[in-house]
C-alpha cells in the first residue's frame, strides 16, 4: 500500500502491530523459561496472555477498517526479539542473565510504547474514537508491564546481580 495520507500510515503502523504482538507471542515464553527470578518467570509468562489479546484487538480494529491484518511483519521487533534470545542465551550467570532479560524485556515494551502513542494520536486526529480507547487500553497495560519490570529490577534483580 502506498501511503498517500494519515489513515494509510495508521493502517500500515496498525499491521506493523499486529505482527509486532505475534513476535512477542512467542517470544515470551522462551525468555520465562531463561529467566530464574519466579517473579520475572511469572511476569513474562503472564505477558503473553496481554500481548495475545492485543493482537487480537489490533486484528479487530484492522478488519473494521477494511484492512489485511497480516499484510506487514515488523522488522523492528523482530530483530529486538533476536536480540533479547540470543543475548539471554550468551550469559551463564543465572542472576546477570535475569537482569539482562528485563533489559530485553523493557526495550521490547518501550518500542510497544512509542508506537502505541502514536497510534493513539493518529486515531484521536482522526476521528476514530473507538479505535482510541482500545489503543490507550493497551498503551496503559504496556506502561503497567514496563512499570512491573522496573519495580523486579530495582528491588531484587539487579541488587542479586550485583
Amino acid at each position: 500500500m502506498a501511503v498517500s495520507h494519515l489513515r494509510d500510515l495508521y493502517l500500515e503502523e496498525l499491521q506493523e502491530m499486529r505482527s509486532a504482538e505475534d513476535l512477542m507471542t512467542n517470544a515470551m515464553p522462551k525468555l520465562a523459561r531463561q529467566a530464574t527470578h519466579t517473579g520475572l518467570s511469572k511476569m513474562l509468562e503472564d505477558d503473553v496472555a496481554d500481548t495475545r489479546a492485543h493482537r487480537e484487538r489490533l486484528e479487530a480494529i484492522l478488519t473494521r477498517h477494511g484492512a489485511n491484518p497480516r499484510e506487514h511483519r515488523d522488522q523492528s521487533m523482530a530483530a529486538l526479539v533476536a536480540e533479547a534470545e540470543k543475548w539471554a542465551g550468551q550469559i551463564d550467570d543465572p542472576e546477570c542473565r535475569d537482569t539482562a532479560l528485563i533489559a530485553s524485556a523493557q526495550r521490547l515494551q518501550h518500542y510497544e510504547i512509542a508506537a502505541y502513542g502514536s497510534l493513539a494520536t493518529w486515531a484521536k486526529q482522526l476521528g476514530f474514537q473507538e479505535d482510541l480507547d482500545q489503543l490507550l487500553a493497551i498503551l496503559d497495560e504496556e506502561k503497567r508491564a514496563d512499570e512491573t519490570l522496573t519495580d523486579l529490577a530495582k528491588s531484587v534483580v539487579n541488587p542479586s546481580a550485583a
